[in-house]
């Protein structure tokens, strides 16, 4: 009778430790709070077209890959290397909308990580007239891939974009 029940006792705390390790995260939606006051956004007194100009500039002046077909809005991207084996691409767009102030102008960061990762390939060869011959060999393939994604919501970040942007609004 002792040993069924430590038996069970024993497959009682198995089966809450993998229930404990198989945790998935909470979905992210129950964190958005919709407030009011937000980080990514910023008045100019200029018209959508003035104002995303200077962004434009703004992030150009920081070395950003900017795409600028669209006059009210701008999409700029910047690559970082930190590591050998893994890189970032921080993606801007500034979005700029008529408002009873002139110019509301939004901005949304991505941060996109990538890491260096190999995979095993085999290959073989087939001569033609003699028929299949297969002289399989192996080779590491390597190729960045992406691992992660996420929006910058930093109140700190916009507060220094804008900054940049309100400075060389003055110019």
């Amino acid at each position: 009778m002792f040993h069924l029940a430590r038996r069970a006792l024993a497959l009682l705390v198995g089966g809450l430790l993998l229930a404990g390790c198989s945790h998935t995260p909470a979905p992210a939606y129950r964190a958005e709070s919709f407030k009011a006051e937000s980080p990514f956004v910023t008045w100019s007194q200029r018209d959508p077209a003035a104002a995303c100009e200077v962004g434009r500039r703004a992030l150009l002046s920081q070395g950003y890959q900017v795409d600028s077909t669209n006059p009210t809005r701008i999409r700029g991207d910047k690559h970082f290397l930190p590591q050998p084996s893994y890189s970032m691409t921080l993606g801007i767009t500034l979005e700029c909308l008529p408002s009873n102030l002139g110019t509301a102008m939004y901005a949304n960061a991505l941060q996109t990580r990538y890491e260096l990762k190999s995979a095993a390939t085999s290959a073989g060869v087939g001569v033609a007239g003699i028929g299949s011959i297969s002289l399989p060999w192996t080779a590491d393939k390597e190729a960045m891939v992406k691992t992660g994604e996420e929006t910058i919501s930093d109140p700190d970040f916009y507060h220094r974009l804008f900054a940049l942007i309100e400075s060389m609004l003055g110019e």
